[in-house]
């Protein structure tokens, strides 16, 4: 159950950066078309033959089951990667960030893997890419604009359509600043459950609160339906701290609650520190992950450490279920009205 390193030679990285450098589309302007044009690449049969077997090896691993988390070395990204403004970054990188290396790697990768995106349309704006970067704003709070520490949970806990996975490539990490993504998979917290507090969390006595920015940026997201925290065989939906019981919950739900938060601490973790250019991809139901800060030696480059991240299903077929969410036109932008004023 332990992540798998994978690490790509010098020779793939040069030869994918000196196409992704040739893309003429802004997946921040017109996702589609950026996506398209990704998808020329596989067409034209000019990606490595290395990063074809790499990908069919993830293929196999999770269809196995002999491990659902990879850390690739040495991937391809941007050779500028500007520093942003931390009252809003986001705004910053369309302004200064005019190649897309980084965002072909991941979205070679996603159509490789038979991996779509999801994105969310009043959430960075409906952007596939996202960015794990310090928001002066969301400084202590537990949200990914945080320069904080982070605990265990499944990233949009609250939202009813949520990752199969996430894909977070390093774009900027000083190597001593140790700043770690904790990682467990799902299997391993339900060794720690017995089947009493199994059942009971696979009922829908639980619900999440959304995070600040969440509600920040859409006023409807308050907090989520209510829901189980276990579901499928060890898919977990829960935020440490901020997943709990309904009020009317019996006792056992509270019990099952506190049986859970032992079995995480007891569970079995990997500790990832995501440097520059590594591709950490993990699930985000399957399992739970956190961000812990062991010790900061730099705090600037701290407060500049950028991680570009996707969102990614499990399969298109995966995709193809919440189809009535999507936009007609792009499939994986979920659809959000505001009603709130």
């Amino acid at each position: 159950m332990k992540t798998k390193l994978i690490k790509l030679s010098k020779e793939t990285n040069s030869e994918l950066t000196e196409v992704f450098l040739r893309l003429q589309n802004n997946p921040y302007k017109n996702y589609m078309s950026f996506k398209n044009e990704v998808s020329t690449i596989i067409s034209k049969n000019i990606v490595p033959k290395e990063l074809i077997e790499i990908c069919n090896t993830i293929r196999t691993d999770r269809e196995s089951g002999e491990t659902y988390a990879h850390l690739i070395q040495n991937c391809p990204i941007d050779p500028v990667r500007p520093v942003f403004d931390h009252d809003d970054p986001v705004t910053d990188k369309y302004q200064k960030k005019t190649t897309f290396v980084g965002e072909g790697f991941l979205e070679l990768f996603a159509q490789l893997t038979d991996m779509p995106l999801l994105a969310y349309e009043t959430r960075n704006n409906g952007d596939f890419f996202h960015d794990v970067y310090a928001h002066s704003k969301y400084h202590g709070t537990q949200t990914q604009k945080t320069d904080s520490e982070l605990f265990y949970h499944n990233d949009r806990t609250a939202h009813s359509v949520r990752a199969d996975y996430l894909a977070l490539l390093g774009m900027r990490s000083h190597e001593q600043n140790r700043i770690y993504t904790g990682y467990i998979d799902g299997r391993a917290i339900l060794k720690f459950l017995n089947e009493h507090h199994q059942s009971i969390l696979r009922q829908p006595y639980f619900f999440t609160p959304f995070d600040d920015y969440s509600r920040d940026s859409n006023k409807d997201q308050v907090v989520s339906q209510v829901h189980p925290i276990l579901e499928n065989y060890h898919s977990f939906r829960y935020y440490d701290t901020r997943t709990t019981y309904i009020n009317d919950a019996p006792v056992e739900a509270k019990e099952a609650l506190l049986a859970l938060k032992d079995a995480i601490i007891k569970a079995e973790k990997d500790h990832i520190h995501i440097k520059t250019g590594d591709l950490f991809v993990f699930p985000n139901q399957d399992g739970l992950h956190n961000r812990e800060i062991i010790e900061i030696a730099f705090p600037e480059e701290a407060k500049n450490r950028w991680i570009l991240k996707t969102y990614n299903f499990s399969s298109t077929k995966r995709l193809k279920e919440f189809s009535s969410y999507f936009h007609e036109n792009i499939p994986g932008l979920v659809k959000e009205i505001v009603t709130v004023k």
